[in-house]
């Protein structure tokens, strides 16, 4: 996090992560140390449909946002 915070970084966007593993710890210490930590849900993977499902809850309480592909491009563009 000293490298993101070095480069005056305070969002994160996750994607391409085992959901219901680093999906869940990952957006957990971002957010306790102060960053904005917007998921992208269907660029993750889990192990089935139920884990996933339930990733997807977790990450609604956890992250400042939950995103498609679509939707996260479109921020970024602006």
């Amino acid at each position: 996090m000293f490298q993101l915070r070095s480069r005056g970084i305070d969002t994160v966007l996750l994607a391409g992560l085992v959901a219901n593993l680093c999906g869940d710890s990952h957006p957990r210490a971002l957010k306790e140390n102060g960053f904005r930590v917007y998921v992208v849900k269907d660029a993750v993977a889990a192990p089935g449909e139920e884990a996933y499902r339930a990733a997807l809850l977790n990450f609604g309480m956890i992250a400042n946002g939950v995103l498609t592909t679509g939707e996260a491009l479109a921020a970024m563009a602006h």
